[in-house]
């Protein structure tokens, strides 16, 4: 294989009816030999040096980065755009996690290795977590995305490794911390790239992280102090479930559960809708539940069929989802004790898709759903997809659907000390290369990456560069709403 551009990757195909038999059937693939695979990585690498990727200078050209978010804010909610820039306004930190289009602007400006994966697009530490598998077994997994798409599989590792860096900055550590928490998590998405990539395919696309087996594993290794936060925060993991939220979101109305409103971070569907509606509304949604429970796998279909829909409310969610439409349903089982919780969010295009190339899929929710049972060891049960011909606004939209809660945990990095910090870093590395070895060629990632650290000594100076570039944009924000460019409503 002489050529980057002929790397095989796995992206998610679209099945299409064999004309023939009427059966279905997918694109024929091609099948490289492993030396054909390794030989695409070392030209990849002569191609683009590991070093290449150390460097980050913002170009003379580079969009303003207040506009690019106005123009992301032109298709969300116009009254909740204010809490997004609140929220982003908070720290430097929480300006990198709504920032996502800013750095896929800069990421298409750099050295690309050429090797395509499906991408989570929003790769940073608070988008890792852990959640309960289908089989209620605690994982730890990446659990936001809103924005995958195929692209280079550096883009996440490094979009990774600045998250590190910045939070890094924010908790204090100097430089030499923070580089040592850079350098874990790349090295372990290197050392696990290399093992994946001499194991076989199904050994890679059953590997996961089993929350419990890693306690265990920390036990004797890390200091107690961490092991017990660790344990503190997978049991209280373990209380957020569909139970919780019901105690925690809703009250009762005429012998019902009701959502509880919290204006405007919790709005039900009939406060938002005009009175002559709300009752064709309602209706309509559950012809969108009908919808929705079609993409699940057949036997989920029918445990869903088995819950009717009480109520509905628009929640804001995140940092970066900030102002784009996601809603909270009650669903209900055998009786009132029996809750289920989902969240409907819209997806719209992802952040990478005009810096690579444009969806396979027409449906965003579609995109966002493959991309997820692409990349997770483990998916919600309850992952599904529909959209909407005409919503409150009247405009078409699409949306994805899962469980509002389910046994779902993240790292508190105002909690975390340096040694715990590096554990972790060291866990998003190990299931970022999981991911991307399901995807993509995960022999030619390896072979590209080698055996020493050169990669990551290159990431550790892009990491600070970025972070550094993160810290301008930050300012350029508070400068922008301290002049009345953009309205900012903090503290919500």
């Amino acid at each position: 294989m002489s050529s980057v551009d002929e790397v095989p990757t796995t992206t998610p195909r679209r099945i299409v009816p064999d004309a023939g038999s009427g059966a279905p059937r997918a694109p024929r693939v091609p099948h490289p030999t492993v030396a054909e695979r390794v030989a695409a990585g070392k030209a990849a690498r002569a191609a683009t040096p590991r070093s290449s990727h150390a460097a980050f200078e913002p170009d003379s050209d580079r969009p303003d980065p207040i506009e690019l978010l106005e123009g992301q804010a032109a298709t969300r909610v116009t009254e909740l755009v204010p809490i997004r820039y609140g929220r982003m306004a908070v720290s430097p930190l929480t300006f990198y996690r709504g920032a996502a289009l800013l750095q896929a602007s800069d990421l298409s400006r750099t050295p690309s290795s050429g090797i395509t994966v499906q991408l989570c697009g929003d790769a940073h530490l608070s988008n890792f977590g852990i959640f309960a598998s289908p089989e209620r077994r605690m994982v730890f997994d990446i659990n936001d995305f809103d924005e995958t798409h195929p692209g280079p599989w550096e883009w996440d590792v490094k979009r990774l490794a600045t998250s590190l860096a910045v939070a890094g900055r924010e908790r204090g550590y100097p430089e030499r911390e923070r580089r040592r928490i850079v350098r874990a998590a790349v090295g372990a998405y290197r050392e696990a790239m290399r093992d994946f990539a001499g194991k076989r395919n199904v050994e890679v696309w059953y590997a996961r992280l089993d929350v419990d087996d890693a306690v265990s594993r920390l036990s004797g290794l890390a200091p107690k102090a961490v092991v017990n936060r660790v344990e503190k925060g997978v049991a209280k993991a373990r209380t957020k479930d569909s139970m919780q939220v019901f105690t925690k979101l809703t009250h009762e109305v005429d012998g019902e559960p009701r959502i509880l409103a919290d204006p405007p971070l919790i709005e039900r569907m009939e406060d938002l809708a005009p009175p002559e509606q709300r009752e064709q509304l309602f209706e309509s949604l559950r012809d969108i539940m009908d919808t929705y429970r079609g993409t699940l796998q057949f036997d989920r279909r029918h445990l869903l069929e088995q819950f009717r829909l009480v109520d509905v409310a628009r929640k804001v969610v995140g940092v970066g989802s900030v102002g784009t439409r996601a809603w909270i349903a009650l669903l209900l089982g055998r009786d009132s004790g029996d809750p289920l919780f989902l969240q409907l969010k819209e997806a719209q295009r992802s952040v990478l898709e005009d810096f690579t190339s444009a969806s396979q899929f027409s449906n965003c929710g579609e995109r966002v759903v493959n991309g997820q049972h692409l990349m997770q060891a483990a998916s919600d049960i309850f992952l599904g997809w529909f959209d909407i011909a005409g919503g409150l606004d009247g405009r078409a939209r699409d949306f994805y659907g899962r469980q509002l809660k389910d046994w779902k945990g993240s790292v508190d990095v105002e909690q975390m000390v340096p040694e715990g910090f590096a554990i972790y870093a060291r866990m998003c590395g190990w299931t970022l290369a999981r991911a991307h070895a399901r995807s993509g060629d995960r022999v030619a990632i390896a072979s590209y990456l080698g055996s020493g650290d050169s990669f990551e000594r290159a990431i550790n100076e892009f990491a600070e560069s970025y972070a550094d570039q993160n810290e301008r944009d930050y300012q350029a924000l508070k400068d922008a709403i301290k002049d009345e460019r953009i309205v900012a409503v903090e503290g919500l």
